[in-house]
């Protein structure tokens, strides 16, 4: 207990500090190590390279990592963000192509056909389709 009273408000500070240069330092791992198994351009054997390289001397070889590899790691970054954004635009594409003014009436024919709705609700859904 008496070395509770003894934790003064500096101490907390510096606490917090170096818990915060911690979770950036697991931060940059994780990154680094990321865009070391993501790379395409280099082998198997200069991928195990730098892991070793970073887990042997982790600050210099995170640091060395980042300064050599920096266009690299963001060019990497800014690929995986497109390729991601536009297989969720071909997605959205595919759902909404789906809704379009010819499929719905031609999916309510098709229900009244098998007897499913009838004539005044096929009507209703071909005017809402029309309507846009």
């Amino acid at each position: 207990m008496a070395y509770a009273a003894d934790f003064g408000t500096g101490q907390v500070l510096w606490s917090m500090i170096w818990f915060f240069l911690f979770f950036i330092w697991i931060w940059l791992l994780i990154v680094v190590f990321t865009d070391i198994f993501r790379r395409q351009d280099t082998s198997g054997f200069a991928k195990v390279l730098w892991i070793v390289f970073v887990v042997i001397l982790p600050y210099l070889g995170v640091f060395v990592y980042l300064i050599a590899e920096h266009n690299g790691m963001t060019e990497r970054s800014v690929q995986a963000q497109e390729s991601a954004k536009s297989e969720m635009d071909q997605y959205v594409r595919s759902v909404a192509g789906q809704n379009d003014p010819a499929s719905q009436i031609a999916n309510a024919k098709s229900l009244l056909d098998k007897g499913a709705i009838t004539q005044s609700e096929f009507d209703a859904i071909k005017q809402k389709a029309l309507a846009g």
